[in-house]
C-alpha cells in the first residue's frame, strides 16, 4: 500500500493563531483538495497527522473536532477525495505526550494501523515539527509553502529540489510550492502502485 501522511492545518486548510475552532473557521487552502483526490486516483492513501492542541486548552470539544474532519471529508468526496484516517493529539505543550508533534507518536501510530513501512512513506507539513516526527521514524519529509512555511517563499531562490533550509529541518527535506506541487511530483516521480 502506497501511503502519504500529511498535516492538516497551513498544510490542507488555512492556519490560524488562534486555532481552528469550528467547522466555519476550517477553508480548504486552493488547490489542496484537488490535490489529494489526484493522490487517491492516483492509488495513494492518505493520513492526516495534527497537533490538536485547543482541545486541551479548552477552546473546542472532540464533537466539534469532529464536525471539522466531518467538513473536510464532504468537500473532498465531492470532489471525488478521501482522507483515510485523521489521527490528532489532544494535548498540550505542557502534558510532555508523545503523541505531540515533534515527538513521533502518531506517526507510530499510523504506521500499526496501516502496517506500511514509513521509510517508504512521505510526510508533508508547514513546520520544521511536522517534518522532524515524520523523519524520526524514516518518512521521508516534504516542506510546503503555505501557512508557516510561506514566509519561506521569498528566501528560496528554488521551489523545487532540495535547498538549504534554516536549522530545524531534517535532512533531505524536499521543497514543494505548495500540496498541488507536491501531488505533481509525487504522481510523476513513479508508477502509479496498483490497486490492492
Amino acid at each position: 500500500m502506497k501511503l502519504v501522511i500529511l498535516d492538516r492545518d497551513g498544510t490542507i486548510n488555512v492556519d490560524s493563531d488562534e486555532f481552528i475552532k469550528t467547522p466555519e473557521e476550517w477553508q480548504p487552502l486552493p488547490g489542496s483538495l484537488e490535490a489529494i483526490a489526484r493522490m487517491n486516483h492516483a492509488g495513494w492513501h492518505v493520513a492526516v497527522a495534527s497537533n490538536q492542541s485547543g482541545l486541551g486548552r479548552g477552546l473546542f470539544d472532540v464533537a466539534t473536532l469532529n464536525a471539522i474532519h466531518a467538513k473536510m471529508h464532504k468537500m473532498l468526496a465531492a470532489i471525488g477525495g478521501r482522507v483515510d484516517a485523521v489521527f490528532y493529539c489532544p494535548h498540550t505543550p505542557d502534558d510532555q505526550c508523545q503523541c505531540r508533534k515533534p515527538l513521533p507518536g502518531l506517526f507510530e501510530q499510523i504506521g500499526e494501523r496501516f502496517g506500511v513501512d514509513l521509510r517508504t512513506t512521505p510526510v508533508v507539513g508547514d513546520t520544521a515539527r511536522d517534518l522532524v516526527a515524520g523523519a524520526a521514524v524514516g518518512c521521508q519529509p516534504h516542506l510546503v509553502l503555505t501557512g508557516k512555511a510561506e514566509s519561506l517563499r521569498p528566501t528560496l531562490p528554488a521551489l523545487q529540489g532540495t535547498p538549504v533550509l534554516p536549522g530545524g529541518y531534517p535532512e533531505g527535506t524536499r521543497v514543494h510550492k505548495d500540496l498541488a506541487a507536491f501531488a505533481d511530483w509525487l504522481i510523476t516521480r513513479s508508477p502509479a502502485p496498483r490497486p490492492a
